[in-house]
């Protein structure tokens, strides 16, 4: 597994590399020392797991998170407040206290395989479109998520920003409706109309709407209307 080291410590780097030794399946390929340089080894290097630390000079590792389109696995390793943790903590793949512990980074990494046997690595080729099994990081407020694809049921334009919705929870994330379309897998998601991406996975029912539109039900409840436009290119998706 690809994995790429972030922190601005040189020996909380080299702490962490050599703890990672005795794990075989770890391929440390390549370290970073702020986000700028993460991003650009990141690009370069399609790291499968990121081991991110979040404090450090400039931007934070939540910085980085929001700036990529497709998340790779993450755990984090911080000295960060236990309280602040909370927010994502039950989100995360883990998070590691600094100084790490070896039995700590033992369990993260029986988490990781896991994971990693549930949902294998996307190849460079199915990243370049977000599908249901890709994750996500959004982070509103305080609050920040780890969202897998397959849990949005819709995207809903609002201004310069978008309202993304799954479980009982609807941050905005500052990013316009356009950019994600491209981004997305339209396998999964389409869209609906000027302001809804939904997320085909989702449809619960399907009525028929005011000049020839249709108006489409989510399972979370909401009722999204299909333009006249789109409406014909729905019902071939859906096979209707």
């Amino acid at each position: 597994m690809k994995t790429l080291i972030v922190d601005d410590e040189r020996l909380a780097r080299k702490e962490l590399m050599s703890l990672l030794e005795p794990h075989k399946k770890i391929d440390v390929v390549g370290e970073a020392t702020d986000v700028d340089d993460a991003i650009e080894k990141i690009n370069e290097l399609n790291p499968d797991l990121i081991f991110l630390d979040i404090q450090m000079p400039g931007k934070s590792g939540f910085d980085l998170l929001e700036s990529l389109d497709h998340v790779p696995r993450v755990i984090f390793t911080t000295a960060y407040d236990e309280f602040a943790l909370k927010a994502f903590e039950v989100n995360a793949l883990d998070y590691l206290l600094k100084p790490v512990q070896p039995e700590r980074l033992e369990e993260a990494i029986a988490k990781l395989h896991v994971e990693s046997d549930r949902n294998p690595s996307p190849t460079d080729a199915e990243k370049r479109s977000l599908g249901k099994d890709d994750q996500v990081f959004v982070k509103d407020g305080d609050k920040c998520w780890f969202v897998k694809l397959a849990d949005v049921r819709l995207f809903e334009s609002d201004g310069n920003y978008i309202k993304v919705y799954f479980g009982g929870n609807k941050p905005m994330i500052h990013k316009s409706l356009n950019a994600l379309d491209e981004r997305l897998d339209d396998r999964t998601f389409f869209r609906a109309s000027r302001k809804h991406i939904i997320n085909l996975g989702w449809v619960e029912n399907i009525d028929t709407w005011f000049n020839g539109g249709l108006l489409v039900q989510l399972k979370g409840g909401e009722k999204i209307e299909v333009s006249r436009r789109q409406a014909a290119r729905f019902k071939e998706r859906m096979s209707l």
